[in-house]
């Protein structure tokens, strides 16, 4: 969407899909100009702290909760991680944990939670991506079984189905945290007018929720999707264009 709206404003501009370590990398040596999903104070912490003298934070751009967790159906009758080591629940979630990318920092925290918990012996983290982990959940929900994925907000799952995510009483994945964006240093004197425009911008759960959902369509075009948001958006938009 921030793409989009550049370009609405005469900008030529590239996404380049990186994992986040080397997003805040090539941040920090001038080599990409901005990124918007910096989840702080803690998923990526690591990463800000190598960095964070090189870049500049110029703060929160979603206006609503931002967290991990482990999510279930909403059927499931627990509600918390400490219930999941249970042998019988164990046993209804087929012993497992459905993960995403291996060296996400979700799947570092999930590692985590699985010793804090004393899961380890009942349980295995499945790695994968985000793509098999809510196909994997959309399945369990068809056939109305019990399934944990490891699982973030805001995200589009949680408009279609009927989802909750499971208490930590540890902590250990984590509180809410925010979203925010990050530039390179030097990007406000060498395009100031696309520096106040990426400043700007924000939006709220509701919005990128949409966007997300449009995005799982068959043969969906995450560029058009954007423009079809931007178009119907334009109070917001224009907020980010400074008219």
């Amino acid at each position: 969407m921030l793409k989009a709206a550049l370009e609405q404003a005469g900008y030529d501009v590239e996404t380049l899909p990186v994992a986040a370590a080397a997003i805040y990398q090539a941040l920090a040596t001038g080599n990409a100009d901005a990124m918007t999903t910096a989840w702080l104070p803690i998923t990526h912490a690591d990463y800000m702290k190598k960095v964070g003298e090189d870049v500049v934070n110029l703060g929160t751009n979603l206006n609503g909760p931002a967290v991990l967790g482990w999510v279930v159906p909403a059927y499931v009758d627990i509600d918390s991680i400490s219930d999941m080591k249970d042998p019988k629940i164990a046993d209804k979630f087929n012993n497992r944990i459905i993960g995403i990318d291996p060296g996400a920092g979700l799947m570092r925290y999930s590692e985590k939670a699985l010793k804090a918990y004393d899961l380890e012996d009942e349980y295995e983290l499945m790695e994968g991506s985000g793509a098999t982990m809510t196909a994997a959940l959309q399945n369990g929900i068809k056939a109305d079984e019990w399934v944990v994925v490891t699982g973030w907000a805001p995200h589009w799952k949680f408009g279609r189905w009927d989802l909750k995510i499971l208490e930590d009483p540890k902590k250990v994945l984590g509180e809410v945290e925010r979203i925010d964006t990050i530039v390179r240093k030097g990007l406000k004197e060498d395009m100031p007018e696309a520096y106040a425009i990426i400043d700007r911008f924000e939006w709220d759960d509701t919005d990128i929720a949409q966007v997300m959902d449009w995005n799982t369509a068959d043969n969906a075009d995450p560029d058009e999707t954007a423009k079809k948001w931007v178009a119907q958006n334009p109070e917001k938009v224009n907020k980010w264009l400074g008219k």
